[in-house]
């Protein structure tokens, strides 16, 4: 899994980067108008978080993250990157139709098509789509050269 995270650094740091912008934007977006009181240095710097919470939050970020879509640019110009996360509903030949969401919430039902050289890991070991089931959680990469599909069995209880 990390030497996967290892190569593919740049498409997941992309991805990151998308999501934490989104999230700005929605949080400034919730905030409404911008604030016309400016903040106190007290006030500043209790805003600021250490190194350990920003990490925390993003990660967080990414564990509630279901969908996204990222252009890259490439030493073959622009690209797009895109990730699904949910529950596997069904897997007929190369299909795979996915609940996207949370444990908790359901956010909406695709179906992808998985190419024949796919990277495919079902708890971490290698394997064939074909082994993934109904019931599994997937997170699925379609990077611009490859695409991954990591499954697990869910967490009980």
């Amino acid at each position: 899994m990390r030497n996967l995270i290892a190569r593919h650094y740049r498409v997941l740091l992309a991805a990151i980067a998308c999501v934490a912008l989104g999230v700005g934007i929605g949080a400034i977006t919730a905030a409404g108008a911008t604030t016309t009181k400016p903040a106190t240095s007290s006030a500043a710097a209790g805003a600021r978080a250490t190194r350990g919470q920003r990490l925390r939050r993003r990660r967080g970020i990414l564990r509630r993250s279901v969908h996204g879509d990222l252009v890259v640019h490439t030493k073959d110009g622009f690209q797009t990157a895109s990730f699904d996360r949910g529950r596997v509903d069904s897997i007929s030949g190369d299909r795979l139709t996915l609940t996207e969401g949370t444990p908790n919430a359901s956010y909406r039902s695709v179906t992808l098509t998985i190419p024949a050289d796919a990277r495919v890991r079902d708890d971490g070991s290698r394997t064939e789509l074909s082994s993934v089931t109904a019931g599994q959680r997937v997170l699925v990469i379609q990077a611009p050269k490859r695409t991954f599909v990591l499954a697990h069995a869910p967490k009980q209880g």
